[in-house]
């Protein structure tokens, strides 16, 4: 049966504090929080940090400070309490131990006595037959009495799950009905022999103490459902509505991987990805606004979000549409604003000094403004400001431009002529637009086609093939260093 309450909306998100957040979880929080917030419910926050040898408060500060970054927020977590906490695992063993005794005590549950050694010989044994690996119910069927005297006796026994016979079946929000026969799940490990909680017998336990309604998770966790329907049957429980989100993939069709893109939000963050870029991305992994509109904003998330939209199909993680979009958000943002964002690119990159990002902003600024259109993300900006902060007489000539200029005849002669022609203008602080106009009326007066001029002049302004307009680029460098360069580039280029 699926859950009926009439109560608010409640959902989750529940990481574990192990290492960076996964972009992919970063995905589920925002179909959660999306979920929750067009339909008034709630949005809660619970660290799965059962994992005590990999669980650090670093790690879930980090996965917090990345949620409210890509600016989501939760109406209860470890950080702001709630009504239904605590919100860590670890800070709620005495309730996993009362819900195991109450489960032993209905009969739901039993002590196994198996030890590593018998468990790893019967799967050798079912792998050799090429059975399926299952528990064969050694234990299930242990007398009481023996069982008291084994446990009074000091021997390491772990709880297991006593599954039913029959099958077990939901209401997939996304995958529609899901059946799955209860003979495929074996009596699985609810509790270890030290006392702590297994994944899947911890997970029902808070979802029902947090009255959680509804259960958007990744595809990988499917094969836990019946395990966890058949735990709220057992407690005599409805259990929540699920809806399982497609896996994200990389371009080869397999699950995301380093091998096909970075896997943690912090990367693409540090990577100057605009956050909203990430927002509109992350939306498009599995669900769409409308079929044709791809750029979009969170708020058109919130009043559009049905997980019944989702697709079941795996969402491919395409980096070259996810550049595509962050470049159309970061042409978007205002000038100064765009500034603050590269500014620590630059800093870091070593071209510039904080201070310089004060005594020379209006300069930076007047070459910002030069690449904007070509930038995609904001760590881009230096790379693209190599010419400008090249070293007048060693701008290095990528072999693009190179091939380029050896495809006009008599190159040298051209540049040398303009070269001459250009030095007073130069003095004469000629404007940009009447040099451009001075200059276009001096390559048809020769009768030359504009590559003839063009192509030599930017690989020696710049060394690029391509990139800003030639004037602008001269304007932002000075006459000075636009001369040296063109005298430098009739030797170098030679």
């Amino acid at each position: 049966m699926t859950m009926t309450r009439n109560d608010d909306i409640r959902v989750r998100y529940a990481p574990s504090p192990t290492g960076k957040q996964h972009i992919g979880g970063a995905r589920t929080a925002l179909f959660n929080w999306a979920y929750a917030r067009r339909h008034g419910g709630k949005f809660l926050l619970r660290i799965e940090d059962t994992d005590e040898g990999r669980s650090t408060r670093e790690y879930e500060t980090a996965i917090l400070e990345g949620l409210a970054w890509l600016g989501l927020d939760w109406d209860e977590g470890p950080d702001i309490g709630g009504p239904h906490g605590p919100y860590r695992q670890s800070e709620r063993y005495a309730r996993y131990t009362e819900m195991a005794q109450l489960l032993e005590a209905k009969g739901a549950a039993y002590r196994c006595f198996c030890t590593t050694e018998r468990l790893d010989q019967l799967r050798e044994a079912q792998e050799k037959n090429k059975e399926k690996p299952a528990y064969d119910g050694k234990c299930r069927d242990l007398q009481p009495a023996e069982r008291a005297t084994r446990l009074a006796a000091g021997e390491p026994a772990v709880l297991r799950f006593k599954v039913p016979a029959g099958a077990t079946s939901f209401t997939d929000l996304i995958r529609g009905e899901v059946v799955f026969q209860n003979k495929e799940v074996d009596d699985w490990v609810m509790v270890r022999a030290d006392g702590t909680p297994i994944y899947n017998f911890a997970v029902v336990c808070d979802d029902v103490d947090m009255r959680i309604t509804h259960v958007l998770r990744g595809e990988e966790h499917l094969t836990n459902t019946p395990k966890q329907i058949l735990l709220y049957q057992a407690l005599g429980l409805a259990f929540p509505t699920f809806g399982h989100l497609p896996l994200m993939l990389g371009t080869d069709g397999k699950k995301l991987s380093k091998r096909t893109g970075d896997t943690a939000l912090q990367d693409y963050r540090d990577k100057g990805y605009p956050k909203k870029a990430i927002v509109n991305f992350l939306c498009l992994q599995g669900w769409a606004l409308d079929g044709k509109t791809e750029v979009f904003g969170i708020d058109e998330l919130v009043r559009n979000f049905d997980p019944t939209q989702v697709s079941k199909a795996g969402a491919v993680f395409d980096l070259d549409k996810f550049r595509w979009l962050a470049g159309e958000y970061l042409r978007k943002e205002p000038l100064e604003e765009l500034f603050e964002h590269c500014a620590p690119y630059l800093v870091a990159s070593g071209r510039v000094g904080r201070e310089e990002l004060v005594t020379r902003r209006a300069w930076l600024l007047q070459a910002l403004a030069l690449e904007k259109d070509r930038l995609h993300i904001y760590s881009e900006l230096p790379e693209r400001l190599t010419w400008a902060f090249a070293e007048d007489r060693a701008v290095v000539y990528s072999e693009a431009a190179l091939i380029n200029v050896r495809k006009q005849t008599d190159w040298k002669g051209t540049l040398s002529a303009y070269l001459e022609w250009l030095r007073p203008k130069l003095s004469d602080r000629v404007a940009k637009d009447a040099l451009r106009d001075a200059t276009k009326a001096w390559v048809a007066e020769r009768k030359l086609k504009m590559p003839a001029l063009f192509q030599p002049l930017r690989c020696a302004l710049t060394g690029e093939a391509g990139g800003p307009d030639l004037f602008d680029s001269i304007e932002l460098i000075g006459a000075e260093r636009a001369l040296v360069r063109l005298e430098t580039a009739l030797v170098r280029m030679a």
